[in-house]
């Protein structure tokens, strides 16, 4: 029989450092492979293979996409790409953003929810928001088994806290004792697989772009919601399976509440700041014309212009304070 020998791991702000020393107490006879989805600039060229490749026992790499899955190996997600896996080898695709994240900690999981089923443990350590949470049902309802690092030991807890209000969680421990415990899990026989419900299997292909043009049109799961996706303007399909809500468009992003919440105020916030930014040069216009109005002898039109303004001024003091109240509550909601 199988034993648990497919372990991934999700993480986000706190992440590198929280990763290496996960690394660095790995037993260098670890019969398991690791695949590693650590949220990442896109344009940024990440040194995180080497760093934990450095940290610990285990070689840590960047795969390629079709690479062979090798047991004792750390696969570790590249910039602007999601690390999927499939029987026996790994995907490296440019598949739609997930809480407009991509590598994303939800895609990972999915897909080693699908392809090896209870032969996975699924690991959420600190981050923002609660990419990772979908992931875990995801594991959970196909036999696997779920570990958080405990929310008061993560630098940012709230990828894993968010993980914790759901009751799937096996395990919620300590950094430092995450190392253990795998190599306990590791020796176990695995569980037996259960399959998950379509609508993820249609999300693990949506990720992985493997829809031909010739094939008929993609049907998203779910039904159409009144949301518009923040990335793109189209229609948000509701999705709910395994008591959880997530938002995907046609075009294939998606988000969970919290990750659809963060970015629709990232979208006010933006409109807020243009709206501003509008204002201040209307002030310098209105500025304008009331000196010229003054050289003239125009004192209607130099009220007139003083008012309009003043008027933007105020304007401006309101739009800074709802911006203000926005930071405050996507704050909230991270922390």
């Amino acid at each position: 029989m199988p034993s648990r020998d497919i372990i991934v791991i999700g993480a986000s702000a706190g992440g590198v450092d929280a990763l290496r020393r996960l690394c660095a107490a790995l037993p260098a006879d670890l019969r398991a492979s690791l695949f590693v989805a650590q949220h990442l600039s896109p344009s940024a060229r990440s040194v995180l293979p080497q760093l934990l490749d450095r940290a610990g026992p285990l070689p840590a790499l960047s795969p390629v996409d079709g690479q062979a899955i090798e047991p004792g190996h750390i696969y570790v997600c590249a910039p602007d790409m999601h690390l999927l896996l499939r029987p026996g080898r790994i995907l490296m695709r440019r598949g739609p953003y997930e809480n407009r994240t991509r590598p994303a900690v939800n895609a990972l999981f999915r897909s080693a929810a699908i392809h090896y089923g209870g032969r996975v443990t699924g690991i959420v350590l600190t981050g923002l928001l609660d990419d990772g949470t979908d992931g875990l049902i995801a594991v959970k309802a196909a036999g696997g088994l779920s570990v958080v690092q405990d929310p008061a030991d993560a630098e940012w807890p709230s990828m894993p806290r968010n993980a914790l209000k759901r009751d799937h969680v096996d395990h919620a421990l300590a950094l430092d004792h995450i190392p253990d415990l795998l190599a306990r899990l590791v020796r176990e026989e695995a569980g037996p697989t259960i399959p998950l419900p379509e609508e993820y299997l249609i999300e693990d292909r949506i990720a992985a772009q493997e829809f031909a043009v010739a094939e008929p049109q993609i049907v998203t799961p779910g039904e159409p919601s009144h949301l518009s996706c923040p990335d793109c303007g189209g229609v948000l399909n509701h999705i709910e399976t395994e008591d959880e809500v997530r938002f995907r468009c046609q075009v294939g992003h998606a988000f969970t509440p919290l990750g659809l919440a963060a970015a629709q105020n990232d979208e006010l916030e933006r409109a807020l700041a243009i709206a501003v930014r509008t204002h201040r040069d209307r002030i310098r216009l209105f500025e304008q014309m009331q000196h010229s109005a003054e050289k003239r002898g125009l004192a209607h039109a130099v009220q007139r212009w003083t008012e309009a303004s003043r008027e933007s001024g105020h304007m401006i003091e309101v739009l800074e304070e709802a911006m203000t109240s926005l930071r405050k509550a996507s704050n909230e909601a991270e922390g």
